[in-house]
This record gives C-alpha cells, sequence and structure tokens, in this order.
C-alpha cells in the first residue's frame, strides 16, 4: 500500500507511544513495590501465627494451673478434715495411725501439686514475656505493610496517570492514519510487540536484525509513498534521511 512519507514516519510517534505503555504495563506487572507488599503480608502471617501460637500456649497454661488450683484445694480440704478429726480426738487407735498416714500421703501430695504448679506459672510467666513480643512484631509488621501498601498505591496511581497521559496521545496520533495502514500496524504490533521501527544503518529498529545488501538495494529503490517491511519480523519499517538509503 502507499502512504505519504510524512505520515509513515509518524508511526515512529505512534511506536513510541505504544512502546511506554507497554513499559507500564510491565512495570505495573513486576512493581517492586507490589513485591515489598508481598512480602511483607507473607511476614505479618508468620508473626500472627505465632501470636497465635502463644496464646494458645497461655490457654493450655492457664487451664493447668487451675486444675492443679483444684487439685490443691481438695487436698488442703482432705488434710484440714483429718486433722479436725484428729484434734477431736474421737477416733481409735488404728484409724489415728490411718488418719497420720493419710496426713503424711496428703501432705506430700499437696507438695508436689505445689511445685508442679509453680512450675507451670513460671511457664506462664515466660510465655506471657513471649506474647507481649509476639504482639509488638506483629504491630511493626503491621505498620511497615500499611506503610507498604501506601507507597505501592501511590506507585500505581502515577503509573495510572502515565498510562492515562499515554492513552490521550495515542488518541491524538490515530487520527492521522488510514484505516488499512493502522490495521497493519495493530496487527503486527500485536503479534510481535511492535508494530513500526525506524530502518538505521541497515537494521530494522524492531528486531534488530541487519538485512543484507541486495534488501537494502530494493528498499533504496522502492518509492518512498510505498509502505515497506521488514522481512525478517514484518514491522514496518519507517524510511528517513537518518536510514542512509
Amino acid at each position: 500500500m502507499n502512504v505519504e512519507p510524512s505520515i509513515q514516519s509518524k508511526l515512529l510517534d505512534l511506536a513510541a507511544v505504544d512502546a511506554e505503555l507497554t513499559r507500564i504495563e510491565h512495570r505495573r506487572k513486576v512493581l517492586p513495590e507490589q513485591q515489598e507488599v508481598q512480602r511483607l503480608e507473607e511476614e505479618r502471617t508468620t508473626r500472627k501465627d505465632a501470636a497465635v501460637k502463644v496464646e494458645i500456649l497461655i490457654d493450655d497454661l492457664d487451664r493447668d494451673i487451675r486444675k492443679l488450683e483444684t487439685e490443691v484445694d481438695s487436698v488442703r480440704k482432705r488434710e484440714q478434715r483429718d486433722r479436725g478429726m484428729l484434734e477431736a480426738g474421737s477416733v481409735g487407735a488404728k484409724q489415728l495411725s490411718e488418719l497420720q498416714h493419710e496426713l503424711t500421703s496428703l501432705e506430700r501430695r499437696r507438695t508436689v501439686l505445689e511445685d508442679d504448679m509453680l512450675d507451670v506459672m513460671e511457664r506462664r510467666e515466660a510465655a506471657a514475656a513471649d506474647h507481649q513480643h509476639a504482639g509488638a512484631n506483629l504491630s511493626k509488621a503491621e505498620e511497615d505493610l500499611a506503610d507498604a501498601r501506601r507507597r505501592r498505591d501511590e506507585a500505581l496511581a502515577d503509573l495510572e496517570v502515565a498510562a492515562r497521559r499515554c492513552a490521550t496521545d495515542r488518541e491524538g496520533l490515530l487520527t492521522a492514519f488510514p484505516t488499512e495502514l493502522l490495521g497493519i500496524y495493530d496487527k503486527q504490533r500485536a503479534q510481535h510487540g511492535v508494530g513500526a521501527a525506524l530502518l538505521q544503518a541497515r537494521r530494522c529498529g524492531a528486531c534488530r536484525i541487519e538485512l543484507d545488501r541486495g534488501e537494502i538495494a530494493r528498499i533504496a529503490k522502492t518509492d518512498p509513498e510505498v509502505v515497506v517491511r521488514c522481512p525478517e519480523c514484518g514491522a514496518i519499517m519507517v524510511r528517513t534521511k537518518q536510514s542512509g538509503l
């Protein structure tokens, strides 16, 4: 097809805008700020899991303490009952011996239970400190995540502004091209990423492949209005004074 050279040259402006749009879209997909958000989300989840694990441990220890307190209380009541019976002097010699033996056993049992409870309470105190530390870590992670999301949103907003600007520029350029030429350009861009590029120093600006001398000679003899395409990648090759033909 034939198109005025001045219009063909404007394809370079369109290609530049489209290249910028492609870069913007790529940046959206690999945005460092988004990657940082994802990293911090994972870190927050890890720290939240750690805090929950400590909370579960504290609940278990509290349950153990309550159980031990109940057992200690039960043993003390039995001790009080037996001592009351001994002090009342209302039991026979055989029962007296049995009560004394039982009191000795109860004292040993209470000592074991109290030691166990002390151990559990110490573990509970340590767990409470761990929970406080885990909570502080979680709060820090949430603060860092909120800040990262803010920076991510700002970066996305900047990209959106740039994309809208490019879209406006593109709309303004489209009116300059014949429908057929634009169709070729868009199809080529959809298939290969670049619709048009400058022919310079015997190289296609789209695929960067150097054309052989025979092809360059053929292009040099081709009327400037004829739309020339790269024999390698199919992109429209725009010829200007920089092409050196």
